[in-house]
Order: C-alpha cells, then sequence, then structure tokens
C-alpha cells in the first residue's frame, strides 16, 4: 500500500493541459476586444441617430430666409460633440427646401475605428450612418407657398 502511494506521490504538483493556459488567455482577450469593439458601433450608432434628429429639427425649424442648411449641419454636429466623439467630424447630408409640406431628409455619418487596440490605435475605420426626416410644418407662418398637404 506505501509502494502505490509513494508512485502517486511522485507525480504529484503534474497538472495536464497547462499548454491550454495561453490560449485561454487569447481567447479572453480576443473576445474581450469584440464585446468593447460592438459596444463602440452601438454608441456611435446611438449618437449619429441623435445627430440626424438634431440637424433634421434645425432645419424644419429656422427662420425663413435664414440659411438652413448650415444650421442643421452645426446642430449635427454640436450633438456629435456634446455626445463625446470629438476625434473627427461628422459628415452631414441634408436633402430638401424650406417650403411648406416638404420632406426633409439628413443623414449623419461618423467614422469609427474597427478594432481598437492599446499602444496601436485602429485597424481600419468604417462609418456608421443614421437617417432622420421629417415634413415641414404647413401652417407654419413666414413660408411660400400653399399648404397642399393639409387634408
Amino acid at each position: 500500500m506505501r509502494r502505490l502511494l509513494r508512485r502517486a506521490g511522485a507525480e504529484s504538483g503534474a497538472v495536464g493541459g497547462v499548454e491550454m493556459l495561453p490560449f485561454g488567455v487569447l481567447v479572453f482577450v480576443v473576445g474581450t476586444l469584440l464585446i468593447v469593439n460592438a459596444w463602440g458601433v452601438v454608441d456611435a450608432k446611438m449618437t449619429v441617430a441623435s445627430a440626424a434628429r438634431e440637424a433634421v429639427r434645425a432645419f424644419v425649424e429656422a427662420p425663413p430666409g435664414g440659411d438652413a442648411q448650415a444650421l442643421a449641419t452645426a446642430a449635427a454636429r454640436q450633438t456629435v460633440a456634446a455626445l463625446g466623439r470629438t476625434a473627427r467630424p461628422p459628415l452631414v447630408d441634408v436633402q430638401g427646401q424650406l417650403t411648406r409640406c416638404a420632406r426633409i431628409v439628413a443623414t449623419v455619418g461618423y467614422a469609427i475605428p474597427a478594432v481598437r487596440l492599446p499602444w496601436v490605435g485602429g485597424l481600419g475605420t468604417f462609418t456608421v450612418r443614421s437617417t432622420a426626416s421629417e415634413i415641414v410644418d404647413p401652417l407654419r407662418g413666414g413660408l411660400e407657398g400653399e399648404a397642399r398637404c393639409v387634408g
């Protein structure tokens, strides 16, 4: 019986599968980076959605005779900056005219790194976009034309 215990005791301390620990750590690190990158995309999508809504709202509520395009672009940029995205300016495209019943469509895009790694930075970029639209109030004062969209 003592002989069996000595033989078993001679190999105590040896652990099978130690070579798999670095692989497990690597999988953990890569998984964490993917989750962080996915959250960055979700955060950027929420940011550009808010900026697009603010841009279209600023365009629709611009004073008659004013530069509605400039007001919409400024509103989108201020929203993106207020939400912490200051690395680069957003891409803002507003389509439409400031007339009664006109549909205004604003698209805002923001380029984000595809993968962010410490000490290396981003490896490639892609653009997250969002679009919002609104109809100019047909009963708004100060605008030219008839309110044809009111039944």
